[in-house]
């Protein structure tokens, strides 16, 4: 066994030792600990097998002897008279009897611990707790899912049956408490007292539930339901001291607040007062247009503008390689133009890629540290893999296509870029083309012209990209791509061209995107006659 156990560690050391922090970031690592857990079940199974032998023996041992022994305290002097008893019962108290302390004292499961102790640097951490949680809420207020569905697992597109626990519940309260979200806490521990209500076991305690609870409506202002939260707390626990302080500061609020004339109250806490809360707004202006292009709604493809968009064969302005196998092309915007080509990537290109860019995924919060003070798993591009591939047959084959398609050259592009989307992974709203001046590659390659988005997955909800000034959302469908122009020929940012990648509500969403480079284009995209152009 010992041999066995020393195997599977070894082997799970070499898969795991490549996996850093946040594994909530990429679906590739989420599953790579599907396979550790699978094998730490396995040796457990193991550990389990090895203690029932131990005890069986130990069990059959003292059937023996409680025979033994029953028979022989009957008639102590008879027993004994016979000279073979005699000498087996010196026997076994002074062997059989070590031995079987031997036996108990053997530990079984220290191949066992030994496997979970060495993995568990390579578990996931109290971060990656939190940032799942976070990823959860996110999906929760994109896509307008409230807590109970969620708990019931009710998620649109999921074929396995996933259901929050009580405890669940309280540990994404709390952990929305702990980072200072009351919107978010108030949500999760109301759904942990309609479970409680409903009967469901739990390891936490109502009152403890409540004291989070009468807290966080306290802090969005609803100072009459943090009372009754409060009062209802001491009921279940009358010695609860900070509770107990709490009531009485809540009291001599409420004789201050019902001093006030009532057109000195504001409407948040009028608001309040009736159990209304309202998400709070963040650092990101168009916060609601975005989520909503991302459900599908709002979505500005009028009559008038669908007139205007075809779909055609595209040749490459007549390219050599594009001739005889021209590409599917179907407008997908009008102004700004927006193309989708469909049969970009097969299946076994899209495998390669995908394997080509495992090994070196590494999280973009490593390089966007800024980030890390708006949320703990960047605010920008959360729960989601990079990687840059380049210098494989395929990556060329790729390259050259991308280039016949585009009339661009790849010669000051940039590596192709890979990205695995985790848990609600996301990118929020931004430019792909820079708007710094003094940016150092600006000199030497020029801005980002145009983007070309690889989608190498379907995926089973959520994750489209959007275009919040434009109201337009493209779904993602394995093996098209799609293309735009971030500058106008003037050279200046076309900034319509604001983008956003939508939280991947369920599936796995891969895709690579290649940025085309001012320079070397001058010829093949000339510049327009005015700054509009």
């Amino acid at each position: 066994m010992k041999l066995q156990v020393s195997m599977w560690l070894l082997a799970w050391v070499g898969v795991l030792s490549c996996v850093q922090a946040e594994f909530f970031t990429s679906v590739g690592h989420m599953t790579d600990l599907i396979y550790a857990e699978k094998g730490l079940v396995q040796s457990l199974k193991e550990y389990i097998l090895v203690e029932e032998a131990k005890l069986s023996k130990i069990k059959s041992w003292a059937s023996k002897l409680e025979a033994l022994t029953s028979k022989s305290a009957a008639d102590p002097e008879g027993y004994v008279a016979h000279p073979v008893n005699a000498y087996k019962l010196v026997k076994r108290l002074n062997t059989d009897w070590p031995a079987l302390e031997d036996l108990v004292l053997q530990d079984a499961a220290a191949g066992f611990l030994a496997n979970l102790s060495v993995q568990r640097q390579f578990f996931p951490t109290d971060e990656d707790e939190v940032g799942a949680a976070k990823a959860l809420m996110r999906l929760q207020d994109t896509y307008k899912l409230d807590p109970g569905m969620i708990s019931r697992g009710e998620i649109p597109g999921t074929k396995y049956q996933a259901r929050l626990s009580v405890d669940d519940c309280f540990g994404m309260g709390r952990s929305a408490y702990s980072d200072g979200d009351y919107y978010h806490t108030v949500l999760w521990m109301e759904q942990v007292l309609k479970q409680l209500d409903a009967g469901e076991e739990a390891s936490v305690a109502k009152s403890e539930v409540l004291d989070y609870l009468s807290y966080a409506v306290f802090q969005l202002g609803d100072l009459h339901r943090a009372l009754e939260l409060t009062r209802r707390l001491l009921s279940l626990d009358p010695s609860h001291e900070r509770a107990g302080g709490n009531l009485r500061y809540f009291e001599r609020l409420l004789e201050e607040e019902r001093g006030k004339p009532l057109s000195n109250q504001t409407d948040a806490v009028l608001a309040a007062q009736e159990g209304v809360y309202d998400r709070p707004g963040d650092y990101l202006p168009e916060r609601e247009v975005y989520e909503s292009l991302c459900r599908g709604e709002g979505i500005k493809l009028t009559p008038q503008r669908r007139k205007r968009l075809f779909c055609r064969y595209h040749h490459g302005n007549r390219a050599p390689e594009l001739l005889i196998a021209p590409f599917k092309e179907e407008d997908e915007w009008d102004s700004p133009h927006i193309v989708r080509y469909y049969d970009v990537m097969s299946d076994e290109e899209i495998e390669r890629i995908k394997e080509l860019a495992k090994p070196k995924n590494s999280s973009d919060c490593a390089r966007e540290q800024h980030a890390a003070a708006r949320s703990l798993f960047c605010g920008r591009r959360a729960s989601a893999r990079l990687s840059y591939v380049d210098r494989d047959p395929v990556v060329a084959r790729v390259n050259r296509r991308m280039q016949h398609i585009t009339g661009l050259t790849v010669q000051t592009a940039e590596l192709l870029q890979v990205a695995n989307y985790g848990m609600g992974g996301q990118y929020e709203p931004h430019f792909d083309f820079s708007r710094r001046p003094f940016d150092s590659g600006l000199k030497t390659e020029g801005n980002r012209l145009a983007t070309f988005l690889n989608y190498m997955s379907d995926v089973e909800a959520g994750g489209a990209t959007v275009f919040p000034d434009l109201g337009a959302a493209l779904w993602p469908k394995k093996g098209t791509a799609v293309f735009w122009y971030n500058l106008l020929r003037s050279g200046e940012g076309d900034y319509r061209t604001r983008h956003a990648a939508c939280p991947v509500l369920v599936g796995c969403k891969w895709v690579s995107n290649k940025w085309f480079h001012e320079r070397g284009q001058e010829f093949l995209r000339p510049c327009g006659s005015t700054e509009v152009d």
